[in-house]
């Protein structure tokens, strides 16, 4: 079955049962626990439903089973606890799979704060996760704030404002909480413009990127995707230029870097040997580390006073009349929650070079 998106590109919807089991198989077959391949393959999954082809299964023949081939992560992975103080833990996570470690460090976070108020778990050792909102909406989930951020390990990606090397990754941030019904608040962002998975999507599908994501040496907009990888283009921080808070894009990177991997001791971006570099992205994402944190508000305010109050500021934000010639006024995470609802009913929209990848992979044998 085929649809037309809204931005006219062809896709072939999949069923989301098939299209998980497909990808639970795949990583089954490499070793991982059936049970954490299924909780992987649902954070894979999320970015389909959710509209984030960047970090759905597009990554999956690019990324993640790479990662396997070159024992880059381990499938049977059991993280280690290095420190429990009850509230807080430091996790290693061995090069477990992100995907399915950052969920249970989530879990384990919010089972923390249903004992303490506030739970954080903090990991080092780890691969790339997919989108950090998955894992905060796990908190939301049990009613809980969650907040998780990443840095990417060792791989420089972006540079600092008036800085001529990569220094940073494209850090991304999430929070997530309870809201209107079924409709949970749901941030979910990279520091930079965007993070390279969009700029590859756009060059697979051979399109071009609005100005504003990439620049060239002398700060020129880019449009051309491919330059990214050929290292004649680079990402860009939120809020563009110096002028108009390009540091505010990197603030917000280096707070990821403090709280994800200074904190429990992953690998750094900045270390000695973004030094080395020649000015385009460089390095290799290896020791990722998370920060996750899970706050009860029930434990701190009487029952039922907290999702009261969410449902009345973010009912407030949806009542807010449009303005002229606008659509309706929303808030981060709602259309997120309709596209996966009708995913969920009509099949996930693929984009065709993914899905002949998924055929190869097996997608559809047993139908």
């Amino acid at each position: 079955m085929t649809l037309l998106t809204d931005d006219l590109r062809e896709r072939i919807a999949v069923p989301y049962a098939e299209l998980h089991a497909l990808i639970a198989g795949l990583f089954a077959e490499r070793g991982t626990p059936p049970h954490r391949a299924a909780t992987a393959a649902a954070a894979l999954c999320h970015g389909d439903l959710c509209g984030f082809d960047s970090h759905g299964a597009f990554n999956l023949t690019r990324l993640y089973l790479p990662l396997f081939a070159s024992g880059r992560t381990a499938p049977d992975a059991e993280p280690v606890v290095r420190t429990d103080l009850g509230a807080c833990a430091l996790v290693d996570a061995r090069r477990a799979l992100g995907l399915w470690a950052a969920a249970e460090a989530m879990d384990s976070a919010t089972d923390r704060a249903a004992r303490h108020g506030i739970g954080l778990v903090s990991v080092r050792g780890a691969t790339h996760f997919g989108c950090a909102g998955f894992h905060a909406l796990r908190a939301a989930e049990r009613g809980m704030i969650g907040v998780v951020a990443s840095n990417c390990g060792g791989q420089r990606i972006a540079r600092p404002p008036l800085g001529a090397l990569a220094m940073l990754g494209t850090n991304p941030l999430s929070v997530a909480a309870p809201a209107l019904d079924d409709h949970p608040f749901l941030l979910d962002m990279s520091t930079t413009v965007v993070p390279t998975g969009k700029v590859r999507t756009a060059a697979s599908s051979g399109e071009t990127v609005p100005a504003g994501w990439l620049s060239d040496d002398a700060g020129g907009a880019v449009t051309d995707p491919a330059r990214f990888d050929a290292g004649s283009a680079h990402l860009r921080w939120l809020g563009g230029d110096p002028a108009t808070g390009a540091y505010k894009g990197y603030g917000l990177g280096l707070v990821v870097e403090l709280l994800s991997a200074l904190l429990p001791g992953a690998g750094l971006g900045p270390a000695p040997a973004a030094l080395e570099g020649t000015g385009g992205p460089h390095g290799t994402d290896d020791d990722i580390g998370f920060f996750v944190l899970a706050i009860a508000p029930d434990l701190l305010r009487p029952d039922g006073e907290f999702a009261a109050d969410a449902r009345t500021l973010f009912g407030t934000l949806v009542d807010c009349p449009p303005a002229a010639g606008g659509g309706e006024v929303r808030y981060p995470g709602w259309w997120e929650a309709e596209r996966a609802r009708e995913c969920h009913r009509t099949g996930v929209p693929l984009l065709p070079q993914v899905h002949r990848e998924l055929v190869e992979l097996g997608l559809g044998a047993g139908a």
